[in-house]
C-alpha cells in the first residue's frame, strides 16, 4: 500500500501532466501570431464582437481606425497608457508575475476583485483574437496567445498593435481615430494632458469621453499625470502646465492658442505597420 504522500504525489504528478498536455494542444490548435510582424488585421476579434452587438440591437456600425505606425503617436500618449495600463512592460515578458503577486494580495485583503493584472500583451491578445467574454477558458487561451505574441513579436511591435486596435469609444478603435474624433487632432499632435485622458478612458472607452467626463475619468487622468511625476516623466513645471490644461479639457473651457513651433511628426516614417 502507497502511504497518502506518495499518492497525494502521484495524483499530483498526472495532474501536471494532463495540465502540459492541455496546454500544448491549445497552443497547437490557437491562431498563428507570426504574421503579424510585418502585416496588419483587417480586423480583430472585439470589432466583429461590437459588430455582431450593433446588429443584434438593430443599429448600424462603421468602425473607425486608421492605422499609424509607432513614430506617429505621440510619445506623451505611449507614455501615458504605459504608467496607467503597464508600468513594467519593458521589463517582463507575457505576464507580469509581480503585478499578479500584487493583485492577488490585494484582492485577498479586501475579500473581492479590486485591480487586476494583465500586461498589455494580454490585452492585445484579447483584443485581436477573443473579444471581451469573461470566462476562465478565455482567460486561459489569452495566456496562451500572449505568449505566443511574446514569443514572436518585439516589444515596440506589440506597442504598434495594441495603440492601433485599442477601443476608444463606441465604433472607435485605435490611437489616431481616438485622437481625431475626441481632441480634433492627430495622434502624432496629442499633448500630454490629452494623452491622459485618452489613457483613462482604456478600462471604460464606451463608458467615457472627454466630452461628458465621469468623475472616474477625472480621477483617472489626474492620476495618470501624478504617476508621470512620479516616473520622472515630467518635472514640477510640466506637470503643472498639464494639470492646468487637464483642467480645461475636464470643465470643457477653451484651450489656450498654443505657441507657434515647426513640427515634422506627421513625416515620420516607421516600417512597424504596412
Amino acid at each position: 500500500m502507497r502511504s497518502p504522500l506518495a499518492r497525494a504525489l502521484l495524483f499530483a504528478i498526472a495532474l501536471v501532466g494532463v495540465l502540459a498536455l492541455a496546454v500544448a494542444a491549445a497552443w497547437a490548435v490557437l491562431p498563428e501570431v507570426g504574421w503579424l510582424v510585418a502585416r496588419t488585421p483587417k480586423s480583430t476579434a472585439l470589432i466583429e464582437q461590437r459588430r455582431a452587438e450593433a446588429r443584434k440591437a438593430g443599429r448600424s456600425f462603421h468602425p473607425r481606425q486608421t492605422w499609424v505606425a509607432l513614430a506617429r503617436i505621440s510619445p506623451h500618449l505611449v507614455e501615458a497608457v504605459l504608467v496607467s495600463e503597464d508600468a513594467r512592460f519593458y521589463a517582463h515578458g507575457a505576464f507580469d508575475w509581480q503585478e499578479l503577486r500584487n493583485a492577488a494580495a490585494e484582492d485577498l485583503e479586501h475579500r473581492r476583485f479590486l485591480r487586476g493584472g494583465s500586461t498589455l500583451t494580454q490585452q492585445l491578445a484579447k483584443n485581436l483574437f477573443l473579444g471581451t467574454e469573461k470566462s476562465l477558458t478565455r482567460k486561459a487561451k489569452e495566456a496562451i496567445l500572449a505568449a505566443k505574441l511574446d514569443q514572436r513579436l518585439s516589444k515596440r511591435r506589440q506597442l504598434t498593435l495594441y495603440l492601433n486596435v485599442a477601443e476608444w469609444g463606441d465604433g472607435l478603435f485605435g490611437a489616431e481615430a481616438a485622437a481625431q474624433t475626441h481632441f480634433g487632432v492627430a495622434a502624432a499632435d496629442l499633448g500630454v494632458a490629452q494623452s491622459a485622458v485618452l489613457a483613462a478612458m482604456l478600462p471604460h472607452p464606451r463608458r467615457c469621453s472627454p466630452a461628458h467626463p465621469t468623475r472616474s475619468l477625472e480621477r483617472r487622468s489626474r492620476k495618470i499625470l501624478d504617476r508621470l511625476l512620479e516616473a520622472g516623466r515630467m518635472d514640477a513645471e510640466e506637470h503643472a502646465h498639464a494639470s492646468a490644461e487637464l483642467e480645461r479639457i475636464l470643465t470643457g473651457a477653451p484651450p489656450e492658442a498654443p505657441a507657434a513651433e515647426d513640427s515634422d511628426a506627421s513625416e515620420d516614417s516607421d516600417d512597424d505597420v504596412e
